[in-house]
């Protein structure tokens, strides 16, 4: 019922720029919190970054200052632009929505893109 479809991902040298975005798209009401984790090789996923509708984000520690999130409420779509990256930013990096479908607007469910490799490497 609902499709979320990230971009942007690929190979960087450190200190490099990525931009990675996600539109979601379906039956969709309304889309709440929106953001990004990912996961790298043997490890748990981990938070990236969040944004409510009313583009109040929320970073982990690692990101802060290189990493900003942002969201087009009309379009469904969230941004991810990934500033001086580094190594061990290497992941796969999926994007998260929370929907209101037009049959249950009662509750906000989550969904998952399909995750878009980011790696970063000399």
């Amino acid at each position: 019922q609902v499709q979320l479809v990230e971009s942007g991902g690929g190979l960087v040298q450190p200190g490099g720029s990525l931009k990675l975005g996600c539109a979601a798209s379906g039956s969709i009401a309304s889309v709440g919190v929106m953001g990004w984790y990912r996961q790298a090789p043997g490890k748990q996923r981990e938070l990236v970054a969040i944004i409510t509708s009313g583009a109040s984000t929320q970073y982990a520690d690692p990101v802060k200052g290189r990493f900003t999130l942002s969201r087009d409420n009309a379009k469904n779509t969230v941004y991810l632009q990934m500033n001086s990256l580094k190594p061990e930013d290497t992941a796969v990096y999926y994007c998260n929505a929370n929907v209101r479908l037009t049959s249950r607007i009662y509750e906000y469910i989550p969904y998952w893109g399909q995750g878009t490799q980011v790696t970063v490497s000399s």
